[in-house]
């Protein structure tokens, strides 16, 4: 299952990795070697990161920060000061490098610099009044996504997942009704 660039942003992204919060939590990052991998996924993040355990610890911290504040924002609640200290703790770390080349721009460094960078990214989309956060319509699915969609109507946070199961079930749904009222 591919989890980058389902929600708009890639700190909502990085949040994005524990499925069905709700109910049966399923976190797609169970070890370093797991967010080793979910970063390489990311085109604008270094590519080859290593994850040791407090690297990994800061990671999953930054996640639940951002999970909480977006969900904070969409329930138009206060922040949570403790995972603003957080995500602004993080933002504060080293950047990684961007380089241009006949090739294109390159990006460098460490775990805490995609930490960094990411905490950043997920502090540019809370502070933005004018940005349209949402929590997956599809029950189950606790994903929340950045809505650029015209007149702010996307239901799902991606089509893929999301979208096509709900839209199947429906399709049954009329489906068994037809059946039921023809017999």
């Amino acid at each position: 299952m591919d989890f980058a660039y389902v929600s708009g942003n890639p700190a909502l992204d990085l949040a994005g990795t524990v499925l069905s919060r709700r109910d049966e939590p399923v976190d797609v990052l169970a070890a370093p070697a797991d967010l080793e991998r979910w970063v390489a996924q990311c085109d604008a993040l270094p590519d080859r990161v290593t994850a040791d355990a407090a690297t990994f610890e800061s990671a999953l911290a930054l996640r639940e920060a951002v999970h909480r504040l977006a969900l904070d924002r969409v329930l138009g609640r206060p922040f949570d000061p403790g995972s603003l200290g957080i995500i602004n703790a993080t933002a504060a770390g080293p950047v990684p490098t961007v380089e241009l080349g006949d090739a294109g721009l390159r990006t460098s460094g460490d775990l805490p610099a995609v930490l960094s960078q990411l905490a950043g990214t997920g502090i540019a989309v809370l502070a933005d009044p004018h940005a349209c956060l949402k929590e997956c319509g599809r029950g189950g699915c606790t994903r929340i996504y950045l809505d650029r969609s015209r007149g702010a109507r996307r239901s799902w946070c991606g089509m893929d997942e999301c979208g096509n199961r709900v839209k199947a079930a429906a399709y049954r749904a009329r489906k068994r009704a037809a059946t039921t009222a023809e017999g």
